[in-house]
């Protein structure tokens, strides 16, 4: 997997749907060697710290290779890195490989999987169509949140390197789907086993229980 764009914003009001929405949801591309920290990348911030942000959900990536899909199906020319409100945009993540507990070395930091993206109203006020978040949830293609491990700095072109695993994990997609697809037939056992993942966030542990009870 390669870094392909780093992108960061701060925080922004603006008007969606005659109410005033506070967002850090419109990342543009930095070229700069960016810092990143236990809570977000230098020059970046999250608005709703509830949902975005924090320890668990410090970095947000996406991958590049879900551009030309989304091109085609809300009928655009070009999809520009960041669109996804990710920091980062990567080429050759695929949400089926990657496990959570899976730690990355980037740059000099440690990056560790620790949940899929949930989506929200942001994803649709992006992208300029309100049909965003159930065209993300219905791929199952969520994106990846990592937690850091060791702060440090990445720059454009970095290179992920696989250095750990966390055994008898699962991977993005299938909890995603395993939460999402109430017709998958696997959902329950995904979940009860995503429950004792310790490297799993505690929003997903949360939301997993809810699920199962």
């Amino acid at each position: 997997m390669k870094l392909i764009s780093i992108n960061v914003s701060r925080k922004v009001l603006c008007l969606y749907k005659s109410k005033t929405v506070t967002t850090g949801i419109f990342k543009k591309p930095t070229q700069e060697s960016i810092l990143v920290t236990k809570t977000n990348l230098e020059g970046d911030e999250q608005a709703d710290l509830k949902h975005h942000g924090g320890t668990d959900m410090a970095v947000y990536a996406y991958s590049y290779d879900h551009f030309s899909r989304w091109e085609e199906q809300l009928g655009r020319n070009e999809i520009k890195y960041g669109s996804f409100g990710e920091n980062l945009t990567v080429e050759g993540l695929q949400e089926q490989e990657i496990f959570i507990g899976d730690r990355f070395r980037l740059g000099n930091t440690i990056l560790e999987v620790s949940q899929p993206r949930i989506p929200c109203f942001k994803l649709n006020m992006a992208l300029d169509n309100d049909l965003a978040v159930k065209i993300l949830t219905n791929s199952f293609n969520s994106g990846v949140y990592f937690r850091v491990i060791e702060e440090g700095y990445i720059e454009k072109g970095d290179i992920f390197h696989k250095i750990a695993s966390h055994p008898n994990s699962i991977s993005i997609h299938s909890l995603f789907w395993a939460l999402f697809d109430k017709g998958f037939s696997e959902s329950q056992q995904i979940l009860q086993m995503a429950s004792r993942l310790i490297p799993l966030s505690q929003v997903w542990k949360d939301k997993a229980a809810k699920r199962l009870a």
